[in-house]
């Protein structure tokens, strides 16, 4: 057939659609000669009424007349309408195309068959041109092929088809048949073919036994065991059941009528399908518990599943005892495996199979641990099954049970091989594990550092070879796949290059060390792989140096001992002399110990050494322990002479000045210091009294420690007493001394002792406490008080001036510390116990009251020497107040005023800072009037006030000075401007006092000049004149007010000449525009003053600008 054949078409455009081929494939695929056969025999052959088109998982394209096995995915079914050849004509007409899945593919054919074929075969229609005798045959071919596809299905299902003979689908045969006519040899014939072929199918089916699959090489699971059998029961009942009908009876009744030799092979069909349901029902039933339990198990976290291997072998020895079929070697080798298989399958699913080594670079410590859970798990169950196998044997002996006899590596066989597998992974993460260490090595000495870069680099080369193995492509926990041994054995030996290049470096490092202990070190640095045999091999000889610096160190111990026991230097100076002694042994036999430590590191590496080495730390030990227990003997002795002397003294006693002391406090902090060196002794023995104070140590420290800061509290309480407190603390002293003679008259050895140190010390303390809280007061008050001398009462302001008298602020901090103290006192006087009306009460308020009236003093003085100190021309350095020359109607006048002003304002200054002495209430109740009334009248501070106002007086006296120099312009601001003016214009000058009488002369241009020059020279002078003006370094003149004043005046007398000359200059420009703009300036002065233009001049030169309007007519 060629790609051409127009039959194609239809297939070709139906195929390409469902299957969304391309061209290409699809002329591929018709162009292979076993596909172009298959088409030719569907096309062209009556015969072949179905076609079927499928694709594999590797999306290769197949075509075939039978229906296609095992096949999942989309199949095409071509099928015809009619039996008869295919042509171009009849292609579209006569084929049907249907898309089934794989496993619908025989129903779709039986449908076909049942539904579409047989019914138009019946059809007269179509069979009327046929030749007698073909549609029976068409029929028998048809029921053929649809028993075919039920058995084909059947299998597929899991069961097996008996299919009914044909002739019995002919009514009369089968009518003749039920009467018990079997004279019909073409009926006969039938039945025997059929039983012939009942009898392959159930001979086929009946040999299927579950060890198949191990037998072909397979692993199966214990589900596949349990659903052979639950499929085999299943099917066996199906095929009862067909051979107990009413068709399969009647072929047995015919067979059996007509003698037919194929009667006894029906009836061993029946026997062993009903031995085939026994063995199915009992496997089926026994195997059931066993089925729960492994469900259970595949349920569980795999931690736990070495718990329940024995549990899972019991269920499995239960099946073994109580089935009557199923207790076979060959079956329990076969359940076994599968156990064994189901293992391994949850073992890998656990590691995660291709991702186990990936934990080499990410986290191999979890993954070891998870390798060797698994291994744990599998090694449990075949102990567990080793068990169960010794416990079956033991009943085997007693002929309860029949033993497992069968050999145990049958059982085995994958899970030994897993097992290996899983060992050498483990070997793999263990060697890992080890040199990875070598990332943490740190080598000391001369040369530590290049053999720490040695292994720095053994460590770089160690994660080159581990970052390869971590990579490998292929799954290690599948045993069968072998190319992960190939990775292993490269390993292995490039772990072995590593491990040579660490001996080399180890070797090189242990031979610098001098001592044992920084040999061990080193050991214990590398004890990670020094369990390697290559490696212990070739660091022996190192190992046995180690041992000898051991021997030695041991021997120089020994020496020390020896020439040093009796030399008490050798012991500490500050600790009792037995203690030093026990301590200097304890030391010694540390560092024998220490020696011994070293040896022991590297015990389990070396040669038999282990008998000289403890021999010789034993001629150490001896010796110690026998100086030890000499030193304990003497120490014990003194010890109880100290300890009874400290006991029969007196607790307190007072010496000559009156101060109060612990009695024999340095000898009983000795003893105590002593027994707690003693305490650590666990082994040694105490005398009476020792032991007696030993057994009360703890109450005698704490009432040692108690009557110390007793009398320390009570020496700070007399030594540090005030005279004036004296009087007011003198009855409770009396009361505290009597107390404590209680206390003298008591040993350090009496009974009971505690409850009166703390009731006497109580009493202290209280004491103590408010004393001390009271002095606190005192200190509160004395620094409340000379805080009062750092105040500021008076302030510059902003512009470096007195910014007025006291502030408010301070008035209210003076008022509240105020009643601060007058609390305090108060308070006081209730920790001192002093009554209202006592004497020695009315003194302390007068020393406290005398050292308030200072800090009040302190403060005044403070701010009147602030205001001297800045009146003062030698001391000030800015001014401190300020007035300002301003010009009035009377004349040039100050404010404010320095007579009456400033005096008035220094005198209210004064008075404010008097005021703050008289906010502080009155602390002492003797004494009369307030603290203002009482510093009025100090000599020192009147000096100052004196001194004030009279450094006032002097700066009085030169701001009139000041004054007076500027009455100069006086003639400005007291001359008639308008009288002044009409003198100007009658005599051109203003006239003298003297002048009476004056020849008229009107003033010409020049006149008029001099005068606005003049007064131009005037403005420059008042401008020029200083703004701020300080008269004796601290009073402030301002005359700016002064200066405006004056310029403002100047100006009204400049305007005074230049208005009458404007005037002119209008009146000229009106002429000579009345008379029609005719003549020259001649002409037109003639009938003005002065001459326009000159006098245009004038007023510009005087800075005086037109108006618009004389503007305009000048333009005109």
């Amino acid at each position: 057939m060629e790609g051409k054949d127009e039959r194609l078409d239809p297939v070709r455009s139906f195929t390409v659609k469902s299957l969304r081929l391309d061209e290409a494939r699809w002329q591929e695929f018709v162009s292979e000669e076993g596909n172009q056969v298959n088409f030719n025999s569907f096309f062209n052959a009556q015969d072949y009424c179905h076609l079927f088109i499928c694709q594999d998982p590797d999306s290769r394209l197949s075509v075939s007349l039978d229906f296609p096995q095992n096949i999942q995915s989309k199949v095409i079914c071509v099928s015809k309408t009619a039996r008869e050849a295919v042509t171009k004509e009849n292609s579209r007409k006569i084929l049907i195309f249907q898309e089934v899945q794989g496993e619908e593919v025989l129903n779709f054919i039986i449908c076909v068959t049942e539904q579409v074929t047989c019914p138009l075969l019946s059809n007269p229609e179509n069979s009327s041109r046929w030749v007698s005798g073909v549609i029976d045959e068409a029929f028998r071919l048809m029921e053929r092929q649809k028993n075919e596809a039920l058995v084909m299905k059947a299998q597929i299902e899991g069961r097996t088809f008996l299919p009914h003979p044909d002739a019995l689908h002919d009514d009369a045969l089968y009518d003749a048949a039920k009467g018990g006519k079997v004279s019909d040899m073409k009926l006969l014939h039938t039945c025997d073919w059929t039983i012939i072929e009942w009898a392959e199918l159930v001979s086929e089916f009946l040999q299927q036994d579950s060890s198949q699959p191990v037998v072909d090489g397979l692993k199966p699971l214990p589900s596949e065991e349990f659903h052979f059998w639950k499929n085999r029961r299943r099917n066996l009942l199906f095929i009862q059941q067909q051979l107990m009908s009413s068709r399969a009876q009647l072929v047995a009744f015919i067979v059996e009528r007509a003698e037919s030799v194929y009667w006894s092979t029906l009836r061993d069909m029946y026997r062993d399908v009903q031995e085939g349901v026994k063995e199915a029902e009992d496997v089926t039933l026994n195997l059931s518990p066993l089925q729960k339990k492994l469900e259970e198990v595949e349920q569980m976290e795999y931690q736990q599943l070495g718990e329940n291997m024995a549990s899972v072998l019991e269920e499995v020895l239960l099946v073994w005892i109580r089935s009557e079929f199923y207790c076979k070697p060959c079956r329990m080798v076969v359940l076994l495996q599968e156990i064994c298989n189901l293992l391994i399958h949850l073992s890998r699913k656990f590691l995660r199979g291709e991702e186990v080594m990936h934990g080499l670079v990410s986290d191999p410590g979890l993954v070891l641990d998870d390798v060797r859970l698994v291994i744990w798990t599998l090694q449990t169950f075949k102990e567990t099954y080793s068990q169960i196998r010794a416990q079956l044997e033991d009943q085997s002996q007693d002929r309860v049970s029949q033993s497992w006899d069968f050999p145990s590596h049958l059982v085995f066989i994958h899970l030994d091989n897993f097992l290996h597998r899983l060992q050498g992974i483990q070997e793999v993460f263990c060697v890992s594990l080890q040199l990875y260490q070598l990332d943490q090595v740190v080598l000391s000495g001369v040369n530590g550092r290049m053999w720490t870069d040695v292994a720095k680099n053994m460590y770089r080369d160690f994660l080159r070879h581990v970052t390869v193995l971590s990579h490998c492509n292929c799954d290690p926990t599948d045993s069968d796949d072998q190319s992960f041994e190939l990775y292993l054995d490269q390993f292995q030996v490039q772990v072995s290059d590593l491990e040579r290049r660490l001996v080399s470096v180890l070797s090189r490092a242990l031979e610098n060390c001098s001592v044992s202990s920084s040999a061990a070190k080193l050991v214990n640095m590398f004890g990670f792989i020094l369990d390697r045999r290559l490696i212990q091999d070739q660091l022996r000889p190192y190992l046995i140096r180690l041992v000898d610096m051991v021997l030695m160190e041991l021997d120089h111990t020994k020496l020390l001992f020896y020439s040093q026991r009796e030399k008490s230097k050798t012991f500490s100076r500050f600790t009792p002399t037995a203690a030093a002694g026990l301590c200097w042994t304890q030391q010694l036999r540390l560092r024998a110990e220490d020696s011994l430590t070293n040896y022991r590191t590297v015990q389990h590496l070396c040669v038999d050494s282990g008998q000289l080495v403890l021999q010789r730390f034993q001629q150490i030990v001896d010796p110690l322990q026998d100086f030890r227990d000499r030193l304990k003997s003497e120490w014990s002795s003194q010890l109880d002479s100290d300890c009874g002397f400290v006991l029969e003294q007196p607790l307190i006693q007072f010496n000559q000045q009156g101060m109060l002391g612990v009695n024999s406090s340095h000898k009983l902090e000795a003893v105590l210091r002593e027994l707690r060196y003693v305490i650590r002794e666990r082994d040694m023995e105490l005398r009476p009294h020792a032991a007696q104070l030993c057994t009360c140590r703890d109450d005698v420290t704490q009432n040692y420690l108690s009557l110390s800061h007793m009398v320390a509290c009570y020496n700070q309480v007399v030594s540090d007493v005030l005279q004036v407190e004296l009087p007011l603390i003198k009855d409770q002293l009396q009361d505290l001394n009597r107390t404590l003679s209680e206390l003298q008259g008591n040993t350090w050895g009496s009974e009971g002792l505690q409850q009166l140190v703390k009731q006497q010390t109580d009493k202290v303390l209280m004491f103590h406490s408010s004393v001390t809280e009271a002095r606190a007061n005192t200190d509160a008050m004395t620094h409340i008080i000379q805080g009062w001398a750092e105040l500021h009462l008076l302030q510059r302001s902003a512009e470096s001036l007195l910014d007025g008298g006291a502030t408010e602020q301070s008035y209210k901090r003076i008022r509240e510390e105020g009643q601060e103290l007058l609390r305090l006192t108060q308070v006081n006087r209730s920790l001192y116990r002093a009554t209202d009306c006592s004497e020695s009460w009315f003194r302390y308020l007068d020393n406290i009251d005398d050292k308030v009236q200072d800090g009040l003093f302190q403060l005044l003085l403070r701010s009147l020497h602030f205001l001297s100190d800045n009146m003062n021309p030698q001391s000030c350095s800015a001014a401190l107040l300020a007035v300002s020359l301003q010009l009035k109607e009377t004349g040039s006048v100050f404010e404010p005023s320095v007579g009456s002003g400033l005096s008035d304002l220094l005198t209210t200054i004064i008075s404010d800072v008097y005021t703050a002495a008289s906010l502080p209430p009155r602390i002492s109740v003797r004494r009369q009037g307030n603290y203002q009334m009482s510093l009025q009248q100090s000599p020192e501070l009147l000096a100052l006030e004196q001194a004030v106002m009279q450094r006032l007086l002097r700066v009085r006296e030169e701001a009139e000075h000041l004054r007076a120099g500027l009455d100069k312009y006086s003639h400005l601001w007291q001359s008639d401007r308008r009288g002044v003016m009409q003198e100007f214009l009658t005599y051109s000058r203003p006239l003298g006092p003297e002048e009476l009488e004056a020849e008229e002369t009107p003033p010409t241009l020049k006149d008029f000049q001099r005068e606005i020059e003049s007064l131009h020279r005037l403005s420059g002078e008042v401008t020029h004149l200083e703004e701020v003006k300080v008269l004796h370094g601290w009073l402030q003149v301002d005359l700016r007010p002064f200066r405006d004043s004056m310029l403002s005046i100047i100006h009204d007398w400049k305007n005074m000449y230049t208005e009458h000359l404007l005037d002119s200059v209008s009146d000229s420009l009106q002429q000579v525009t009345q008379c029609g703009g005719g003549g020259d300036d001649e002409e037109s002065s003639s009938s003005s003053s002065f001459p326009p233009t000159e006098t245009i001049i004038l007023l510009e030169t005087a800075g005086v600008k037109l108006p618009e309007h004389l503007s305009a007519q000048l333009q005109c």
